[in-house]
């Protein structure tokens, strides 16, 4: 009997490997049929495009010219980039002026794929399905961001051809937001932006403040570009963002229109179409009302959710555009002057959609909407500082001690930045490191697109005068111990997934350092019940079940732990 049983097991398994192959060889076809070729091989016409771009020319270590066009570092450690010209030439410049900048995000973004795919045959098979992935990506991006983003390709780094050609390498990158969130729903899932207008801000006129959340290493964080881009067709625009990326997560163009983005929840997208970034860069320079923004978002396909939240000088208050791959819809409050977003649709459109019902119940979105609720509540008149302060806040509803870094908090201690619009004024404030605990630097649009822009005596386009003062808080034995904590974490979970052992005062520290934070207990549990301590386990899992959980699917990953380890020990 043990010997068929034996068979049977055998026969199954090289089933399972013909099916396997299989499958492997019919994707082997799919990806390397016409439509792939068709999209590897597909070009931006530059012609018709000058492509002498002048020499850079290092002024410091800090400092670089090409013509009229610029990068600097503040003082703040921002860098401040101006570029203009045709699309191609725009392109160019910025990789030029920002190569050592470019290179360093690719490195920082892209070297963990050779950590997690070191085999050359698999690192092949990647490429393969990126290129599946990607095959329609280049007919849903306008050819004037496409002949961008080949500009900037010229100098990008020859270290990761193994995944792409340096062109479609930067052009899958621009999806690469889209892509993170909706497989993991972890890298942008956090982001809470919020409005204010009329008789709830001190002088009657537009604030609009955001924590743009998207963690991809603290390497990728460091240096943050604050771009002023002046091109030949559509608005001058300001916008946050890194080294070789074109699109927009947070900006404000000449005309006092704001855009940022917030995630959804999304589905698994099956293909890559038009990424959020590249949809927000053109309403930003080609729209000056609201009315012009929602009609740049209808024309394009997205391929996740996204609530796309718009500040508008002219309209004189904001909204929110939700996309998705299925569905469309506008947000706009009646009978309010205030207007909040998380990560959440609001809009009649999604009313009935199963996926954002379940992700207001089981997320921590609805919290932060409803702390950012609370806390607007506690101001008659919102001003930048207040903002700020509100932007800056780390508790939780009814101030509850939650934890440093719980994403159930407005401030995550994780932000790549935070930033404030005042449209009507054409002013922005960005914040600077650590996460929006820095100088929130000022700068005004009006002065800096006005003319030509130069760099001032004290090396920078923005306003010192103006600035919003940094948080004491970084100085704070606290934040100390939270960074102590990020470091201790990250070590504890690699020994987790390693099965190494760790020092018993390792996981005292780790629970010290941020002691109202469910994951410390959490991480804690785990370890000891990967070591068979099921009592130590079982204290930890119900130390973490009395602190503020993140989500209700973490809950519930504690709630089983804890009925698992009460069966063994009963």
């Amino acid at each position: 009997m043990i010997g068929v049983l034996k068979s049977f097991k055998i026969m199954l398994l090289k089933k399972v490997q013909i099916v396997h192959w299989f499958y492997a060889f019919t994707f082997l076809f799919l990806v390397t049929s016409c439509g792939v070729s068709k999209s590897l091989k597909d070009v931006p016409d530059v012609s018709i495009y000058n492509s002498v771009i002048p020499e850079r020319i290092k002024v410091s270590d800090s400092s670089f010219r090409s013509g009229d066009n610029f990068l600097s570092k503040n003082e703040q450690g921002l860098w401040e980039l101006y570029v203009e010209g045709n699309p191609l030439e725009i392109g160019m410049k910025t990789g030029s002026l920002t190569q050592e900048l470019f290179k360093k995000q690719e490195r920082a973004f892209l070297s963990k794929i050779d950590d997690l795919v070191p085999s050359k045959t698999k690192q092949y098979f990647l490429r393969k399905v990126l290129a599946w992935y990607n095959r329609k990506m280049y007919l849903h991006i306008p050819e004037e961001y496409k002949a961008e983003i080949y500009g900037l390709s010229k100098y990008a780094s020859s270290d990761y051809n193994h995944i792409a050609p340096n062109y479609l390498r930067i052009l899958y990158l621009h999806g690469a937001h889209d892509i993170g969130h909706a497989f993991q729903d972890l890298a942008l899932v956090g982001c809470t932006s919020f409005a204010a207008w009329g008789n709830k801000t001190e002088d009657g006129n537009l604030i609009i403040g955001r924590n743009f959340d998207f963690y991809a290493g603290d390497d990728f964080a460091k240096d943050k570009i604050i771009a002023f881009v002046n091109p030949t067709e559509g608005h001058k625009f300001m916008s946050v963002t890194w080294g070789g990326m074109i699109g927009v997560v947070s900006g404000m163009n000449e005309h006092g229109l704001t855009v940022t983005i917030n995630a959804g929840k999304s589905k698994v997208p099956l293909i890559a179409k038009t990424p959020v970034s590249i949809l927000t860069r053109e309403i930003l320079q080609y729209a000056s009302t609201i009315d012009e923004a929602i009609a740049i978002a209808k024309k394009r396909q997205v391929f996740v959710s996204e609530s796309l939240f718009i500040g508008s000088a002219k309209d004189k208050r904001a909204i929110t555009i939700e996309v998705s791959p299925k569905n469309f819809g506008v947000y706009e409050v009646q009978n309010s002057n205030q207007l909040i977003c998380s990560n959440h649709f609001q809009s009649e459109a999604y009313a009935e959609d199963k996926n954002n019902s379940k992700h207001i119940v089981e997320s921590h979105s609805q919290y932060r909407y409803e702390r950012m609720e609370e806390l607007l509540g506690q101001h008659e008149k919102i001003t930048p500082q207040i903002t700020v302060d509100i932007l800056r806040n780390k508790e939780g509803l009814q101030d509850k001690q939650i934890g440093y870094g719980n994403e159930k908090a407005l401030n995550q201690l994780l932000a790549h930045h935070s930033i404030v619009f005042k449209p009507e004024q054409r002013m922005v404030w960005v914040s600077s490191s650590p996460y929006q605990l820095g100088t929130y630097v000022a700068y005004n649009l009006n002065d800096i697109f006005q003319n030509t822009p130069s760099l001032s005596a004290n090396g920078s386009l923005s306003k010192p005068e103006l600035n919003i003062e940094k948080d004491a808080f970084q100085y704070t034995k606290a934040f100390q111990n939270y960074e102590n904590y990020r470091g201790l974490k990250t070590q504890i979970e690699e020994a987790i997934s390693n099965n190494e052992s760790i020092k018993p005062s390792d996981l005292l520290d780790l629970q010290n350092t941020n002691s109202d934070y469910w994951e410390a207990y959490y991480i804690v549990g785990k370890y000891y019940y990967q070591k068979k301590y099921y009592t130590a386990a079982l204290n930890a899992f119900e130390k973490a079940n009395t602190k503020e959980i993140t989500t209700i699917p973490n809950k519930e990953q504690i709630e089983l732990y804890i009925k698992k380890l009460k069966r063994k020990l009963n």
